[in-house]
């Protein structure tokens, strides 16, 4: 056996369940329409909430950002890489969190990595949820701190697995997502908050698919519950609702100085570029004066799972704009995306290891950018294909 047989023959298994992942080339700018391996289709899949992503705001100011600062910094953050662009986009980001500081990184995984471990290590202990993101699982291993899984989305279980863990003598951290983004529900942050306070745990919220989503103006899942002060850490992204890329953590001073001096994507790794920070600190600003974008986001979201529900498609448990249809079969799932893309609709599917085995779906993500045209034109190839596919009757 040739010493990487082993590479072909997983993927020809991925094939033949449903699993490999076909990778499709965007020929234009993100937008409620796109051009995707030269057709034009109705976008249902990308994390553009906002409609951000190709903003005319946005785009001058990242035409501006090259016109002050050129194209790179050149440099990791400590040595020659922080431009006060990228002080300008942390100070905005604090003020817009409600919290007392931030700190930029390349992007939202990159900021979970920077964090978990550097305020955990070989000593400690986390309390994740079972379906946090992979960025979290990762920043985790990488910590080498003991990761205990508490039952998703449960105060409960939580509360059992501190309970029984209590007379450890090292940090205990309490991490979970905020929206989790394949199913769109929403953790019950306060009552976690709650039950992480009586072990004097470190509390972390993953607030990637909330920002620009929860609270006012799209302040995300702490605004939204009210726990301002009693989350210690704050993660985000700028690639999601703000249309950009890059990630941050915000929360108290004391832990943001400290990553300054201990988190290696911070230390090791050059700085966000400035037409991209500019871009960042435009959406930010646009958010700052309104929260209508938010609202057309929910109304758009609203609608289409009203649409889709009177059809009869299983929407899981769903409490944000992200709407996965559930196929169960990877296979049948895959075909169900392929069929809409033939059909002028780019709707992936997701199926293991990104959701369990037996969980397969078409996930669906809204954005204030579609009209109610766009969404009424999707929920017909939908209906279409559901029936044709025997998912729906």
């Amino acid at each position: 056996m040739a010493k990487l047989d082993f590479i072909k023959e997983e993927l020809e298994q991925a094939r033949e369940q449903g699993l490999f992942i076909t990778i499709r080339s965007v020929d234009s700018p993100q937008g409620a329409w796109i051009i995707v391996d030269g057709k034009r289709v109705l976008n249902l899949c990308s994390n553009n909430y906002l409609g951000f992503a190709n903003h005319e705001t946005l785009r001058s100011a990242a035409q501006k950002g090259i016109d002050e600062f050129g194209v790179g910094p050149a440099a990791v953050r400590t040595i020659a890489g922080t431009m006060s662009v990228h002080k300008v986009l942390e100070e905005k980001l604090a003020r817009f969190k409600g919290v007392e500081a931030a700190i930029s990184f390349q992007s939202g995984f990159n900021a979970n990595l920077a964090a978990i471990a550097a305020l955990v290590g070989p000593d400690d202990l986390i309390f994740s949820d079972e379906l946090n993101h992979a960025s979290i699982i990762d920043g985790c291993r990488l910590s080498r701190a003991k990761t205990i899984r508490y039952e998703h989305c449960n105060p409960e279980s939580l509360r059992e697995k501190l309970e029984e863990n209590k007379d450890h003598p090292g940090k205990k951290m309490m991490i979970t997502d905020g929206v989790f983004s394949m199913d769109g529900d929403i953790a019950p942050l306060d009552r976690l908050v709650d039950v992480a306070e009586e072990y004097d745990a470190i509390i972390m919220v993953d607030d990637a698919h909330g920002e620009g989503v929860l609270g006012n103006s799209g302040r995300g899942i702490v605004d939204h519950f009210r726990l301002h002060g009693r989350v210690d850490l704050e993660i985000g992204t700028m690639s999601k609702a703000f249309g950009v890329v890059g990630g941050y953590v915000a929360g108290k001073k004391i832990i943001v100085d400290y990553l300054h001096q201990k988190s290696r994507p911070f230390l090791f790794s050059s700085a966000v570029t400035p037409p991209d920070v500019s871009a960042c600190i435009a959406a930010v600003e646009i958010l700052q004066e309104s929260g209508e974008m938010v609202e057309k986001l929910w109304g758009n979201g609203n609608y289409f799972k009203e649409k889709m529900s009177a059809l009869g498609f299983d929407l899981g448990l769903s409490e944000t704009p992200i709407t996965p249809v559930m196929i169960g079969d990877a296979k049948l799932a895959s075909t169900f995306s392929a069929r809409l893309f033939e059909e002028g609709v780019f709707a992936m599917s997701i199926g293991f290891p990104t959701v369990p085995r037996g969980k397969a779906r078409i996930r669906v993500m809204n954005s204030a950018s579609h009209s109610q045209q766009d969404l009424d034109f999707g929920v017909a190839k939908f209906a279409e294909i559901g029936k044709e596919l025997g998912v729906v009757a």
